[in-house]
């Protein structure tokens, strides 16, 4: 048996809990992503139950555990934005300030033409899309025209589709890499994504997995800097590597959905490891927020209570585990943005004192600080550790 201390960190992409104080400040009021799931009858999470997900401070319509496993809390976001960047960069341990541009109209004329001289291809689009809707309008267009389609979301994100035929995947990563290259400043978009596709016209067009994002690096040194400088590993699973743009970590694992993240999580809870493993489910987010598929959305939270449970009992003596969000997607209102939400934090483990509630706190960098004080790693954070309140 290894003497090395293990942290997971799951966050579940899009799991809030009920509206932000300044909910209406995002237009967000009355959002909810755990209660309009909890309604489907596909909804049943009995492993969260049992550690205390129902304890936390406003889930009062869900029956809570007599003897939670875990301690809990309610995170209120402290940076400006509701986006999966600012997100995580904020719960290992940066708070944002300034919120990431978004563009609900499209981008701006001068970053168009400065794009199309860049690439010397015109434009298509140009508007916030669904990524699979834009391929169908568009795609025809494109292969005639040889013109790149970008579009955007609700997200600060700059993406651009090309079918793999009519520009090759590489040249699209070169493209891509010329727009990070050019939005800085007021247009420093989280991230600039790559979203090549294939089929032969309308209706079959599909999208491959040879999708590769260009985020911003974290404006300052996060809880992965630190963990990974103190030699110590830093396993991003999922889409973590694209995130902080590879900045602190050591491996990375790449997943196709929420089922690999998870199957991924119980693989390395049976390999020794000294560190941090961070893991995004984006399924919840991406498949099934965005969507508004309510039923989908507790499937999958189903899916997921029932893989917890099987990683649970592989959890070592001295391994904690910490099961969060980095925002709301609430797939019960008529939006299909993300949503500014409270968001659960379970933290659970052998050493870690179970029932303990420490209520509402503000800022998610509470997490990456409480990460790092675990792992014995020094760092300056934008919050403190939460170990001294659970002893």
């Amino acid at each position: 048996m290894s003497d090395n201390k293990r942290v997971f960190l799951i966050v579940l992409d899009s799991f809030g809990i009920g509206n932000a104080p300044d909910a209406d400040k995002f237009g967000d009021e009355g959002s909810n992503t755990l209660l309009s799931i909890s309604k489907s009858e596909k909804f049943d999470m009995p492993t969260m139950a049992s550690l205390g997900f129902f304890n936390i401070d406003g889930v009062d319509y869900l029956p809570s555990s007599r003897r939670p496993k875990a301690s809990f809390a309610r995170l209120i976001e402290a940076s400006n934005g509701k986006d999966t960047t600012i997100g995580h960069w904020e719960i290992a341990g940066v708070e944002s300030e300034n919120p990431l541009p978004v563009y609900p109209d499209g981008f701006p004329p001068e970053v168009v033409e400065q794009y199309e001289k860049l690439t010397g291809r015109k434009v298509l689009c140009n508007k916030p899309y669904s990524g699979t809707q834009v391929i169908d309008d568009y795609g025809e267009e494109h292969m005639k025209t040889g013109d790149l389609i970008v579009y955007t979301s609700a997200d600060s994100v700059f993406q651009v589709a090309a079918h793999e035929e009519v520009v090759s995947v590489e040249q699209l990563y070169e493209y891509c890499q010329m727009a990070r290259d050019m939005l800085t400043g007021k247009h420093a978009v989280g991230r600039v994504i790559a979203r090549p596709f294939v089929g032969s016209g309308k209706g079959s067009f599909t999208r491959t997995k040879n999708r590769h994002d260009y985020s911003l690096k974290p404006p300052k040194k996060t809880s992965l800097d630190y963990i990974k400088e103190a030699g110590l590993d830093v396993i991003g699973v999922g889409k973590i590597y694209d995130i902080f743009d590879g900045e602190g970590i050591s491996e990375k694992i790449k997943t196709a959905n929420n089922d690999e993240g998870m199957k991924v999580a119980i693989d390395l809870a049976k390999r020794d490891f000294n560190g941090l493993a961070f893991i995004n489910l984006v399924d919840f987010d991406m498949v099934y927020g965005h969507r508004n598929n309510v039923e989908g959305y507790a499937q999958a939270a189903t899916d997921f209570d029932k893989a917890l449970a099987e990683m649970l009992p592989l959890l070592r003596e001295d391994d904690l585990l910490i099961i969060t969000a980095d925002h709301g997607c609430d797939p019960g209102t008529p939006s299909t943005d993300h949503s500014r939400e409270c968001v659960p934090l379970i933290m659970y483990g052998k050493n870690i004192p179970g029932g303990k509630n420490l209520g509402t706190i503000k800022s998610f960098a509470h997490i990456g600080a409480t990460v790092a004080d675990y792992l014995g790693v020094n760092a300056q954070l934008d919050a403190d550790s939460l170990l001294p309140e659970l002893k």
